[in-house]
């Protein structure tokens, strides 16, 4: 077999932070900052997967149905078994090497464009090639490394790499995704090279929702986040916190900020002021409801909108991590902004989701 090349982007979340777990949607966008994973059949049934980017190798055998977990988050095993059990067989193993130029552990959806390229990657090198639809690659790298380790992050970052584009996703009672078409100018993803803990925010926050709904719906058994109106947060009051009041106010805000964002995406004459707007407002309920911006990414904000940029937000889980600003004929004073302010600017467009490349 002939060596093959595939690659996925990195996405952003443009409207919707800490709403998919909780069941509600979420606006998503695929960047042209890439994972690629290059290799070929070996004629052994081991596997071999150099990293040169991290200065690391993996290997292992193809040995029985399933193959142990040796670390927290294994990627590569839990997607080589995920597969497994929708069919797929290998009877040989494969070498390869991965490249990419997306920010690591920054938000911008690195691990889930490294799992759906090599799901994608590893389909085409299996015993007969069953090929899938790119949202059929986006659910199962979520079952690959969402549900298969337990983890509390939910479906956007997996739909929005393996589709691309810009994607607005529904995941209950059932999945809905709806391919927008905007025609946006570009933007400035801004990593303010934070380390940020995805797991610890994705935990506090999604208990801390979980939280004050269990409280809410003993008053209200018919409560629900996909329906409340901002009006009725003033009855809730007396049964909770000041912190959980807040946090109740922001997430329905961000839901109604989405909301209104679809019909804007949607328009055949897009509101590029509008936009900016949304996303101004969607950042100021990140900060002061859910808490998961930081000084400097704060900073890094201010600085782009006096650069010019229309709008713009933190970026992914939060405490660290990027931000980026939507800056259409801006967007070089814009990184220039953000880098004086101590970040690495990257000048951004949407792009399309994973591909073998020719």
């Amino acid at each position: 077999m002939s060596p093959i090349s595939v690659s996925t982007p990195g996405g952003i979340c443009l409207f919707g932070e800490h709403l998919d777990y909780l069941g509600l949607p979420v606006i998503a966008a695929a960047i042209n900052r890439r994972i690629r994973i290059t290799g070929t059949q070996r004629a052994d049934s081991k596997v071999v997967i150099n990293l040169p980017d991290i200065n690391e190798r993996e290997e292992f055998d193809l040995t029985g149905s399933s193959l142990a977990y040796t670390k927290p988050r294994d990627y590569f095993r839990s997607s080589y078994n995920v597969l497994v059990r929708h069919g797929y067989r290998f009877a040989k193993g494969v070498e390869c090497e991965v490249r990419g130029n997306i920010p690591i552990n920054s938000g911008t959806s690195s691990s889930s464009a490294l799992v759906a390229s090599w799901l994608h990657f590893l389909m085409r090198m299996s015993d007969r090639p069953r090929l899938l639809s790119r949202q059929e690659i986006g659910r199962l790298a979520n079952e690959a490394e969402t549900a298969e380790f337990g983890e509390p992050g939910g479906m956007m970052d997996h739909y929005s790499t393996a589709m691309g584009d810009v994607i607005y996703l529904e995941s209950e009672p059932e999945i809905v995704i709806e391919e927008l078409r905007p025609k946006l100018g570009a933007f400035v993803l801004g990593d303010s090279l934070e380390a940020k803990d995805t797991l610890d925010i994705l935990g506090r926050l999604r208990s801390g929702v979980t939280g004050i709904v269990e409280k809410v719906t003993a008053v209200n058994p018919d409560f629900s986040l996909q329906t409340a109106d901002v009006l009725e947060i003033d009855d809730y009051r007396p049964y909770l916190s000041g912190g959980e009041n807040t946090l109740l106010e922001g997430t329905i805000s961000n839901r109604d900020i989405l909301r209104e964002a679809r019909q804007v995406l949607e328009s055949a004459d897009l509101d590029h002021i509008r936009l900016g707007d949304l996303l101004n407002r969607h950042h100021a309920n990140l900060r002061d409801a859910q808490r998961i911006s930081t000084p400097k990414i704060d900073r890094m904000l201010e600085a782009a909108l006096n650069a010019g940029a229309l709008g713009g937000k933190i970026n992914g889980s939060g405490g660290g991590g990027c931000m980026f600003a939507y800056a259409p004929g801006h967007a070089g004073a814009v990184a220039e902004a953000i880098e004086r302010q101590g970040g690495q600017a990257y000048i951004i467009r949407i792009d399309e989701g994973t591909k073998v490349e020719e």
